[in-house]
């Protein structure tokens, strides 16, 4: 996750494309590896051309909703995290069926079309959203997406966010696929952490909040447009927030129910 300081996510691919130490594998901020079974429908976003071979070019998460329809964020495809328009990015690939991003198994599969929400405001952050068509179908089964008024929303509810990104907020990239339990929180205690500032305004309509009052665990750079799940359908996106895993600034995600539209217009299955 996520665009906070805004030249983090700039310098994101610097970071990322020199070679780093092994990352151990023992948590997403207050995560664990999960198994590859546990979350078929979660994919990386890659390019070993501005990411470097280590870790498959890993930069963003995705979610598989369809066997060709993959959403993630919108702001993993800007500039700020490419440093070019991702038109440019020759081997922008969708990783499937990788749990361990140094090895070989699963796919990387080109990308046949690109929606991404001409609403999106990298400013306050708002409809941070992208549907990317595969250029073939997949075996994975996606996840189902939850509908406005699916109770699965509701403040209090038990959450699992996934990625691949930073483990500790540090740079501390892992190689497997990690998941974190975070708890959905009240509109009114997002509106009160982000009401309007350089790091993002929330917005009930189109975003959702998630974490822990005490912090611990939450998403981080390079989970951006990764799932937050709750039992069994995506709820979010991992979109931004500030800093990682800290009191009192839950991360924000997209709200899944606003994906559909799009999902519906753009995608291919």
């Amino acid at each position: 996750m996520r665009p906070t300081v805004r030249a983090a996510l700039g310098a994101l691919a610097l970071i990322l494309a020199a070679p780093a130490p092994a990352a151990a594998d023992d948590s997403v901020v207050g995560g664990k590896p999960v198994r590859r079974s546990q979350s078929p429908w979660t994919v990386a976003l890659a390019s070993h051309q501005r990411f470097g071979n280590r870790r498959s070019g890993q930069f963003c998460g995705g979610v598989l909703v369809g066997h060709a329809t993959v959403v993630t964020a919108a702001h993993c495809l800007g500039r700020e995290v490419l440093g070019l328009p991702w038109q440019e990015v020759k081997d922008l690939r969708v990783v499937v069926g990788r749990n361990n991003l140094t090895g070989k198994d699963g796919e990387e599969i080109k990308i046949a079309k690109v929606w991404i929400n001409p609403s999106y405001n990298s400013w306050t952050n708002e409809d941070d959203m992208a549907v990317i068509t595969l250029q073939k179908k997949v075996p994975n089964e996606p996840i189902p997406i939850a509908g406005p008024e699916d109770s699965v929303y509701e403040a209090g509810n038990a959450a699992t966010v996934y990625g691949w990104g930073d483990m500790t907020g540090d740079g501390s990239y892992a190689s497997r696929l990690r998941a974190a339990k975070v708890n959905v929180l009240r509109d009114s205690v997002c509106a009160r952490a982000y009401p309007g500032s350089a790091d993002g305004t929330y917005n009930a309509a189109s975003m959702l909040c998630a974490g822990e009052p005490k912090g611990g665990r939450d998403a981080c750079q390079g989970d951006s447009g990764g799932p937050l799940v709750v039992q069994g359908r995506l709820v979010g996106l991992v979109s931004w927030g500030t800093g990682c895993g800290r009191p009192g600034s839950p991360g924000v995600y997209t709200r899944a129910s606003a994906l559909l539209p799009a999902v519906l217009a753009h995608g291919a299955d």
